[in-house]
């Protein structure tokens, strides 16, 4: 009799843990249903940084539309129903706040970085710095496309400021984002690539051989703000807000950006 009662008891403790893992698992699944969707409109530069933040911010169902920071200002210009935009350079944000297109009050500096000129592990053409550029043996040189990413316009002022420019003019290779510059380095497709540091970070399969002078292109700053058209304006300025919390600052940190 003891042992049908304790047989009884413990098949009941199993139904009712089923039933409680159930009714938790339903409300989960109908909580992630209720959270807003947010789409984030963020420079490819972000990519690793951004990634990890995915799983951590619970509030809102995160999606990421991720490129060169001109074309994504662009397709804000244009109508794309983007809640927040996370630029690589204050050209393109600055642009959108000239057209009224920000959300008033949501627009802050997230991090700076570094300009670095990369060559692949294995190569044997001597670069050692920028005025290398120059050389006769480097035949192609990897740069973000100057009219729509930023790390193309930073290297284009490096290149003038050094007084290379015209010199190098016939051998870069125009790349539509950062991350394509790298992957041509990357596959030895480039003699050497202008990336910023923290492109550069994500792989082994390149070496750093300078780093450019600040004083030789504009800050390198990463402005952030909430889309005047989002449908989820408080959602949006709540993302943009967790960005600044040491939790993500941190996260940041990680991957080479700088941060106050």
């Amino acid at each position: 009799m003891t042992r049908r009662i304790l047989r009884f008891l413990a098949l009941l403790l199993v139904a009712i843990a089923l039933t409680i893992s159930f009714r938790f698992w339903v409300l989960s699944g109908a909580i992630a249903q209720n959270r807003p969707s947010l789409l984030v409109s963020a420079a490819i530069s972000l990519k690793d940084v951004l990634e990890e933040i995915k799983p951590l911010y619970k509030p809102a169902n995160l999606t990421y539309n991720l490129g060169a920071s001109g074309a994504l200002q662009q397709q804000i210009e244009q109508g794309a129903p983007v809640d927040v935009f996370l630029s690589a350079g204050k050209k393109q944000m600055d642009a959108l706040e000239s057209k009224g297109l920000l959300a008033p009050g949501t627009r802050a500096n997230l991090a700076t970085n570094k300009l670095v000129l990369i060559v692949p592990n294995d190569s044997k053409a001597g670069i050692t710095g920028f005025s290398s550029l120059t050389n006769g043996n480097v035949k192609r040189i990897a740069v973000g496309e100057p009219r729509s990413v930023p790390a193309g316009q930073y290297a284009a002022q490096v290149f003038q400021n050094l007084g290379i420019a015209e010199k190098v003019k016939s051998k870069l290779v125009l790349a539509n984002n950062v991350r394509q510059v790298l992957a041509a380095v990357t596959a030895g497709n480039a003699d050497a690539g202008v990336v910023y540091l923290t492109d550069a970070k994500t792989t082994n399969k390149v070496t750093i051989v300078a780093t450019a002078s600040e004083s030789s292109h504009s800050p390198i700053v990463y402005p952030i703000a909430v889309i005047k058209a989002s449908k989820n304006l408080a959602a949006a300025t709540d993302f943009t807000r967790f960005l600044s919390t040491n939790q993500a600052k941190a996260i940041l940190r990680k991957y080479g950006f700088i941060v106050k």
